[in-house]
């Protein structure tokens, strides 16, 4: 078993790292008090390559596999959460149109995406359907050659960003008395009906774009449905461990950002006459910290590394997810521990961890869900 990165994937690993460390950390927390999108960030990180990385190569993308983008959302989210994770999920939705969109949807949308020019977004949440997937209510009816979409979508992230493109929605196409039939959709921003909500006020991920959208006899070709007919649940189920995956390497960042940012604090902080540091309860907590680190980047690595090999890889994905993300809430909390009051205070980074840490736990799958799903791989 060969536990090292490839050459190209140890250069991007520091391609982000660099870019992490010289663009997005000295501005992370402004843009945080100020609950705004980075724009200026996404940009260059579609001038260096990284926000396109996963796309073909044939349609300006980098090519990149699916470790490569894990290694990468990693190093982003130490520094912010946010920037991670709006970089996984360009990744995840641009993945819809390269795995099952035809040859015009991918010549017209994936070399804006690639390139950092445009953010997609993809609406399955809504306000009575959000871990029970087939209570999808938003519809579609194929009126004259155009979908009419009515319906409602909540907690969508940058879909409301000045580089914001298109949104792919998960709708209902057609009902059977069994089962409804789920369909993905392609929707331009702009598109007459179509009504993008004001920014939540969120306890974290304030940088982050979330927003409810509307669609209100929203019409767009029929040509803007995605494979086939009917396939929608294959698709974003499909996608979905892509994002597993990826929300677990947010996690494990922001685990190791704490990490970092508490060790730090406890090498500088004397009590006692000595750093707190050298006091073995901030050592076992540090060490616990550390040694979830490791163990959670194992089973993204090992997630994602199955999908390159076009394995099975969906439990591993949540297994994934579910450990990296529930680490990533202790080691934040145990972060604001070490720093004792000044943890509570917004001019400590920890804060903004603390704050980033638990909506881990229920974006892309609740934890409850990823052990369901692990239960129902195990046979159960």
């Amino acid at each position: 078993m060969d536990f090292d990165l490839t050459p190209e994937q140890q250069a991007l690993r520091q391609l982000a790292r660099d870019f992490a460390q010289k663009e997005i950390a000295p501005v992370a927390a402004l843009y945080d008090e100020r609950e705004e999108f980075p724009l200026p960030v996404y940009q260059k990180l579609g001038e260096i390559g990284i926000l396109g990385m996963v796309f073909p190569e044939q349609y300006g993308g980098g090519g990149a596999d699916l470790v490569s983008l894990a290694v990468v959302t990693e190093e982003l989210s130490v520094v912010d959460v946010p920037v991670g994770v709006s970089e996984s999920v360009n990744g995840m939705v641009g993945s819809i149109i390269t795995f099952f969109g035809n040859q015009q949807q991918k010549d017209q949308w994936l070399p804006p995406l690639a390139k950092g020019r445009m953010l997609c977004s993809f609406g399955l949440t809504e306000p009575g359907a959000g871990s029970d997937a087939m209570a999808i209510s938003t519809r579609a009816s194929l009126e004259d050659g155009q979908w009419v979409i009515n319906g409602t979508k909540c907690f969508i992230t940058h879909a409301g960003t000045p580089i914001s493109g298109l949104i792919i929605i998960a709708v209902v196409t057609g009902e059977s008395k069994s089962r409804k039939e789920l369909s993905c959709i392609i929707v331009p921003k702009g598109t007459p009906g179509y009504n993008i909500g004001a920014p939540y006020r969120k306890v974290g991920w304030r940088s982050s774009d979330t927003r409810e959208l509307s669609f209100l006899d929203c019409r767009v070709p029929e040509e803007n449905l995605i494979g086939k007919r009917g396939k929608g649940f294959h698709q974003f189920m499909a996608v979905l461990d892509w994002g597993r995956i990826g929300i677990g390497a947010v996690a494990v960042g922001l685990a190791r950002g704490c990490l970092d940012q508490s060790l730090k604090y406890a090498q500088q902080r004397v009590q006692f006459g000595v750093p707190i540091s050298k006091h073995q309860a901030i050592q076992f907590k540090l060490a616990e910290m550390a040694t979830n680190v490791e163990a959670a980047r194992l089973m993204v690595l090992r997630a994602a590394h199955l999908q390159t090999l076009g394995r099975p890889f969906g439990k591993e994905a949540s297994m994934a997810k579910l450990f990296a993300s529930e680490i990533a809430v202790r080691a934040a909390e145990e972060g604001v521990q070490i720093h004792g009051g000044y943890g509570y205070i917004e001019e400590y980074p920890i804060a903004r961890y603390y704050r980033n840490s638990k909506i881990l736990t229920i974006g892309e799958g609740t934890s409850e869900v990823q052990k369901m799903i692990i239960a129902r791989q195990l046979g159960c």
